[in-house]
């Protein structure tokens, strides 16, 4: 495969966030918008806090294995 050929796949322009826009306000309307919004928004936050609650107890992990393995 040629480099230009796998570049086509890569993200799209500005003119094509227009037309994903576009079709977005036109299959779930304008008052839905803002719901689903809200909805990513809050799985985002929920996201990152899983992620970090996940990497303080393997932090806190670690600490107890070095602890173990001091005395």
């Amino acid at each position: 495969m040629e480099l230009n050929s796998i570049l086509l796949f890569g993200m799209p322009g500005g003119f094509e966030w227009i037309i994903i826009g576009l079709v977005v306000l036109l299959l779930f309307g304008a008052k839905r918008i803002p719901e689903l919004a809200r909805g990513l928004g809050s799985g985002i936050r929920e996201f990152k806090d899983a992620k970090s609650q996940i990497s303080d107890e393997l932090e806190k992990g670690i600490k107890d294995e070095e602890k173990k393995e001091d005395k």
